[in-house]
């Protein structure tokens, strides 16, 4: 079947891969002239690359890494120490680390946490591990079922210390949804634990030795149109088109630079566009589906990222790093972690800004003023004096709307990737998965859109295999 798919992120490109496994042949439209969505990526006119956000990959992510390992780019993936390194505000320049030993989960992260004598003192460790013991034990539905708490409700709920929120955990939730504990779902926060908790390596992180987009986009590109699908650059949506019974007819394109509408016709449709544009294009007679409605629910959350070209060295560390700044989340220095980023002898450092709300419409001179601040506090030996390290070039970064803002009670509202439209599916990490917001999430609600597809395709095939319902939860493959 030909199936057309408007945006062309990673849960579209998944997509569209694991379509053209099944023998489907998938068009993939994407707006814009650069693959990738919310990991796109673009070069200066010096040759240097800047990027939609801080990607990082962890041993977590069987999906995405699976899909590393069908495409034979494993050895994009450079693996970093097993450790988490966070800044400390109380001792400018130093360090605190979690180091897990080779050992099985979930003792190595158990004796991390053990270690670190730094943020966390033993009684405070003491009592946070016996407040995780219920979602180790009860697993993912008591993980679900919090999320009517907030990650500060939940701690206080489970007489873990105040102290324990403020040294680990304001930022892990920056970290993982660009928001603080006060307001991200207590189920965002006991996923990511679960899983570092529970697989050796589960926290383990790689860093891509390149852009995204050329890296890991373009080769499932190659992988598609090797097998007869293709992806398209500028092609943006403007409507979808319904036929009289309210299915879809086709995509209207937009005509760029002057050239006229192009109708697009498939077989099935599949919307991988986030889920703030789709709500605005979704045709009227939908709006009033209840499945549709309840996408209302469910709002991007805004994101600045930086890069920072210096004139020296700042750090030799080659890892993510959790600032612990009230306005940044994590940074690296990428000529130290990414092989094509490399530089010996000067840092670009890459940083997140979070919570963003209240900057994403300040100048980009603002910004970049506000971060120096606060980078003098995380390298006090390279800042001021005379000869304080000094800014070579920067870019700005902004996405009002990113991943989902997963507040508590969001998970109600997020949809299957079945439609109640024959012919119209969704994908992209803010449809039911496990994963959440986050590139494996994209990646495992890509695969689970196609498997949906096939599965609809061969209950047609063979009417007497149909069961009520004729198409199964997005959560029963979630495992895949």
């Amino acid at each position: 079947m030909r199936v057309a798919i408007a945006g062309a992120g990673l849960a579209g490109l998944s997509c569209a891969k694991y379509l053209t496994d099944a023998g489907h042949t998938p068009i993939v439209l994407e707006r814009r002239d650069v693959l990738g969505g919310k990991v796109a990526a673009w070069k200066d006119s010096d040759g240097d690359w800047y990027e939609t956000g801080l990607h990082i990959f962890f041993g977590a992510y069987p999906n995405i890494l699976q899909l590393f390992k069908e495409l034979d780019i494993e050895d994009r993936l450079q693996w970093k120490e097993h450790t988490m390194i966070f800044n400390q505000p109380n001792a400018p320049g130093t360090y605190s680390r979690f180091d897990f030993p080779d050992l099985p989960a979930p003792l190595n992260g158990i004796v991390a946490i053990l270690r670190n004598n730094d943020m966390l003192t033993w009684p405070e460790k003491i009592r946070f591990g016996i407040g995780l013991l219920p979602a180790m034990i009860q697993g993912q539905k008591y993980v679900e079922e919090m999320d009517k708490y907030s990650w500060t409700e939940w701690l206080k709920k489970q007489n873990i210390p105040p102290r324990v929120e403020k040294e680990v955990f304001i930022a892990m939730s920056k970290a993982l949804n660009f928001i603080g504990p006060e307001e991200i779902s207590a189920t965002i926060l006991l996923t990511a634990l679960n899983r570092f908790l529970q697989e050796k390596s589960g926290s383990k992180m790689a860093f891509l030795d390149g852009s995204p987009t050329e890296r890991l986009c373009q080769p499932i590109v190659d992988y598609i149109a090797e097998r007869g699908g293709e992806v398209r650059l500028n092609a943006p949506l403007k409507e979808i088109l319904l036929n009289p019974d309210g299915t879809v007819k086709g995509f209207l394109l937009r005509g760029l630079n002057g050239a006229v509408d192009e109708v697009f016709a498939a077989d099935l449709y599949v919307s991988a566009m986030p889920v703030d544009p789709l709500k605005v294009i979704l045709p009227k007679p939908w709006q009033q589906m209840e499945f549709f409605q309840k996408l209302e629910g469910l709002e991007g959350v805004p994101v600045i990222n930086l890069h920072l070209w210096f004139d020296r060295k700042l750090t030799q560390i080659d890892h993510l790093l959790f600032s612990r700044s009230p306005l940044l989340s994590v940074y690296a220095d990428m000529s130290n972690t990414c092989r094509e980023y490399a530089n010996p002898d000067r840092s670009m450092l890459e940083l997140v800004l979070a919570p963003a709300k209240d900057w994403i419409a300040k100048s980009d001179e603002e910004i970049v003023n506000a971060t120096i601040a606060e980078l003098k506090k995380l390298f006090p030996d390279h800042f001021g004096g005379e000869n304080s390290a000094k800014l070579l070039k920067y870019h700005v970064v902004k996405t009002p709307r990113s991943v989902y803002k997963a507040t508590p009670g969001r998970q109600q509202y997020r949809p299957s990737q079945t439609t109640p439209i024959a012919n119209f599916y969704l994908t992209g990490d803010y449809t039911m998965q496990r994963y959440l917001a986050s590139m494996e999430g994209a990646v495992l609600s890509g695969k689970l859109t196609a498997q949906a597809i096939a599965e609809a395709e061969n209950q047609v095939a063979n009417p007497s295999h149909l069961q009520t319902p004729t198409r199964p939860p997005a959560t029963n493959a979630a495992t895949a």
